[in-house]
């Protein structure tokens, strides 16, 4: 049952009892859990303080620590530096290049980091993990030997205590640590210190799961009544075996101190009066909308926390926020990786990454389209605005075909660009990486007048960074080649952040979990309430085992799903309103189970409100588009009746009459682009002139066997001619596009081969015409000006004495595509513009040639990728299994009245272009 109350905060109440109990705050020290946690404390004390006072000196634990070990703490892109250095005196054979070394050396700080906090004998425990290695390498049976992985893994594993033990002194010579070492040394100090400082009165506040090394300082303090601690529970968790008061049950059992003292702040807020909304949402985006539009309902933000157990949700929440958050303050940092000028520099970077993976370095030239994806930035396109033509740029390359591009060339195409320049260089630092660095911060440097604000802030902390890696490599010089700096940089933009300056105490307070330590909201939201992030599960590398790590009393996961449950529980103990969000679905971003937390709320006696928050679904039908005739389109129509009306161009109309209407009314062509892989249409290309080249000659003469044995002997030189045509600049002796050749030469190999095949069973073959383009006029009644039919005939032979209009396809045809009885289909069904392409080139032919009536004539494809169907002649039978080839004067007149049909319907204004939106997919047509 709740219990009516005012909120009465935790610090408030530390800051009481300090009062209460201090003569003097001058010297008295407060030390807290983050630096955050220190100004709200800093704000109790003003207000509870009435007269003139100096406020008591306020640190976070990480400060207090470094004053203690007299050490000064270096930042995790130094100490890597710092630590390749001891790696490379401590290992005479097998030395790794700084990128490999950079894999493994983070994993190996944190262990060392671990081993510092906790006071572990870093000696025994790496002869002890170095005798458990060699237990497992040992084999009764000789003749089983180690592979060379794992004998290389145990020797790393006997020598990573040796490195340990180097690095530790080599920090110490000079002064200088990372946090692990500064609270071992702290411990060693606290002795002196308190010999030194009597006086002091030291305030502990607010903590939870210590280190050995934050343990053993508090107790010496405690022990000469130097200290006072303020913990922050409650008796939900405190007085059970729930994992959220493990810790402070620990000290509370195991200090002495607290067998003589009371153990404070134990507190009774869990089960007075909350309303607990446990609220499921459908992917992340949808989650944080949702609480967006929880935030538009709040008229007062003042004393509400927004809390993100995923960080990474930093960016999409920003940007969800409602117009009535006036107020802000963001207290976890906004990582490099997340900001727009991180894709400037991953652009840039893969330029070099794939130039060496291409081996292009030598002549230092770069793929197309890493250039265009550099050209493209708009982090570039600010800077260079109009005086790099990088329009132009992109022309050239296209019309250039150029997959690979000099530096030389590039120099070339941009005149107006002097070598030196910093557009210019930025393609000619392959083979420098200190040039790569200083080209990077000039290009930030003359950047920075064309950015404001929150995008100005992110250029100056990657120039920042890139400063510092510049600064680093001169001293160490460890970076020796793009690809490293670009490993080195990939680990710093996925911890380094930026972090925001506000206003701390007013508006609504936007956190990460260990931002909420040691302070207390009304109203808190909670985003992300999913195991694998709250608890965040068994992530986490180590080189120690697990059960090494027990056996030393090093935390494991199952420690640290105790302090994120602390944190949980003890953030809502004290609030009146408590949002709990969570994500159900399972992708790349949440598994979809949520959290072992709120299931626990779910069994406890809580009055909880179970909501969904789901995306509206709004069923539209959506309506074709539709496009009226006006007078300017049918004058446009005109103009393309005058010029011709092609086959591929009605097939068009047939697909979709927008397809049409954008195509060849509206004029819109595709973008010309770098065809990197021969595409299909000029593999097309390449197959007819190949076999109009070959077949030209034999015009008016009948074919010889000699002749298709001599074509055969020229296909791969004439295919590779054609391709050198049609494929300008392109590199087709290896990888796809040989393979493609190879396809092409094949598919004319094929093709010979059939019409040889053919000769040896006696055929007689005549070639009556190739590539025949021809355009007749065409009479439709009622029609006041000229249209015209257009289209160029592959090939026109005569077969024992049948005359063939035949239509190269190298795409798939098949059969059933050129069997129609009735020609009203074609104008119906897409599937038949095959057959209606066939039969118009039969009608251009006989419109010249009248005569071909008085023989038999047929008409065909030969698709080269359905050889074995040979020449898939038109079938105008109705049967379904029958045949009948013939074309008749009488049949390609009724065909034509179909067309007739079909041209009468796009000129009539009555009948607009309309979208045919049955179709399962969309295609260009006009390129078949």
């Amino acid at each position: 049952m709740f219990i009516m109350w005012s909120m009465k905060t935790f610090l408030s109440e530390v800051v009481e009892s300090i009062l209460e109990g201090a003569n003097s705050l001058t010297n008295t020290i407060c030390v807290l859990p983050s630096e955050r946690a220190g100004i709200f404390l800093k704000q109790e004390f003003k207000k509870q303080i009435k007269t003139a006072s100096f406020l008591p000196e306020i640190l976070s634990v990480e400060r207090f620590i470094e004053r203690l070990s007299k050490l000064k703490k270096i930042d995790t892109l130094s100490l890597l530096f710092e630590f390749y250095s001891v790696y490379l005196q401590n290992n005479q054979m097998g030395k790794e290049d700084f990128d490999s070394f950079s894999q493994w050396a983070g994993v190996a700080l944190q262990d060392f980091n671990e081993l510092d906090c906790h006071l572990v004998s870093a000696p025994e425990l790496f002869k002890n993990l170095k005798d458990i290695k060699r237990l497992e390498k040992w084999n009764l049976d000789i003749e089983q030997r180690a592979s060379d992985v794992l004998e290389n893994h145990f020797s790393f594993m006997e020598r990573l205590g040796i490195y340990y033990q180097r690095f530790y002194e080599h920090l110490i010579k000079n002064k200088k640590g990372y946090q692990g070492l500064l609270y071992r040394e702290a411990a060693k100090q606290v002795d002196t210190y308190i010999r030194e400082n009597k006086s002091q009165k030291m305030v502990f506040i607010g903590f939870n799961a210590l280190n050995k090394a934050e343990e053993q300082i508090i107790c010496k303090f405690l022990e000469r009544n130097m200290a006072s601690v303020f913990w922050d529970s409650d008796n939900y968790y405190m007085n059970t075996t729930r994992e959220a008061g493990h810790f402070l049950r620990k000290y509370k059992k195991e200090w002495t101190y607290f067998q003589n003292y009371p153990f404070q702040s134990i507190h009774n807020n869990f089960v007075k009066e909350k309303s607990i909304h446990q609220i499921s949402a459908s992917k992340n985006i949808f989650q944080i909308k949702a609480v967006g539009e929880l935030l538009s309902k709040k008229n007062h933000l003042e004393n509400t926390a927004l809390v993100l157990a995923d960080e990474s949700l930093l960016p999409l929440t920003l940007n969800s926020l409602p117009e009535n958050v006036k107020k802000l303050n963001i207290t976890m940092g906004y990582l490099l990786k997340d900001m727009p000028i991180a894709g400037f520099f991953e652009a840039l970077f893969q330029l070099y990454l794939n130039q060496e993976k291409l081996n292009k370095t030598t002549k230092n030239e770069f793929y197309y389209k890493d250039i265009q994806g550099l050209l493209s930035h708009p982090f570039l396109y600010r800077l260079l605005g109009t005086t790099v033509n990088i329009e132009r740029l992109n022309e050239i390359l296209v019309e250039n075909n150029q997959v690979f591009i000099s530096f030389i060339k590039i120099c070339e195409w941009l005149p107006e660009q002097k070598e030196g320049g910093l557009f210019v260089e930025l393609f000619n630092s392959s083979k420098n990486v200190s040039k790569f660095i200083f080209n990077s911060c000039q290009l930030m440097a003359a950047n920075k007048n064309n950015f404001e604000g929150f995008e100005k802030e992110c250029l100056y902390r990657y120039y920042n960074l890139f400063l510092q890696l510049e600064n680093l490599n001169s001293d160490f010089n460890h970076i020796k080649s793009i690809k490293t700096l670009y490993g080195i940089y990939k680990q710093l933009i996925s911890v380094e952040k930026l972090s925001f300056q506000g206003e701390p105490l007013s508006g609504l307070q936007v956190m990460g979990m260990l931002e909420t330590r040691g302070i207390d909201f009304e109203t808190v939201i909670i985003t992300s309430m999913n195991e694998g992030i709250l608890p965040a599960g068994k992530k986490g590398n180590s080189f120690i085992p697990f059960d090494v790590k027990k056996a030393y009393g090093l935390p494991t996961y199952q420690e640290k799903d105790a302090i994120y449950s602390y944190h949980f529980y003890r953030l809502i103990q004290r609030a009146k309103q408590v949002y709990l969000f969570y994500n159900t679905e399972t992708d790349s971003y949440g598994s979809g189970e949520k959290s072992r937390f709120l299931t626990q709320l779910d069994i406890d006696d809580l009055q909880i409100v179970h909501k969904n928050s789901s995306a509206p679904v709004v069923s539209e039908r959506q309506k074709p588009l539709k496009i009226e005739k006006t007078p300017e389109v049918i004058a446009h129509l005109k103009k393309i009746a005058e010029s011709g009306f092609s086959p591929s161009a009605l097939s068009t109309y047939v697909l979709d009459p927008i397809q049409y209407y954008k195509r060849y009314v509206l004029n819109i062509q595709d973008l010309d682009s770098i065809e990197e892989t021969v595409d299909a249409s000029t593999m097309g290309n390449v197959v007819h002139d190949v076999l109009d080249a070959f077949y030209k000659p034999l015009i008016g003469s009948f074919v010889k066997e000699e002749d298709i044995r001599q074509m055969i002997s020229k296909t791969v030189q004439m295919t590779r001619y054609y391709f050198m045509k049609h494929y300008k600049n392109g590199d087709f002796e290896s990888g796809k596009n040989n393979l493609i050749l190879k396809v092409v030469e094949n598919f004319v190999l094929n093709f010979l081969n059939l019409e040889l095949q053919l000769l040896k069973r006696g055929a007689q073959l005549k070639i009556l015409g190739v590539e025949i383009a021809i355009n007749v006029p065409f009479q439709i009644e009622g029609f006041d000006f000229p249209i015209q039919i257009k289209g160029k005939v592959d090939r026109i032979d005569e077969l024992d004495g049948v005359v063939r209009v035949i239509d190269y396809k190298t795409g798939m045809v098949e059969k059933n595509q050129l069997k129609i009885s009735k020609f009203e289909k074609i104008t119906e069904d897409y599937k038949y513009t095959k057959a209606m392409q066939v039969m118009l080139y039969t009608f251009l032919y006989t419109q010249q040639n009248r005569d071909m009536f008085k023989n038999s004539l047929e008409a065909g494809i030969f698709s080269f990728r359905n050889m074995k169907s040979g020449f898939i002649k038109m079938n105008f039978s109705e049967e379904r299994s029958g045949c009948d080839t013939v074309i008749t004067e009488e049949r390609v007149s009724e065909f034509m009245k179909t067309i007739k049909g079909m041209l009468s319907e796009i000129f009539d204004v009555n009948t607009p272009f309309i979208e045919n939106n049955s179709l399962p997919f969309k295609q260009d047509l006009w390129k078949l």
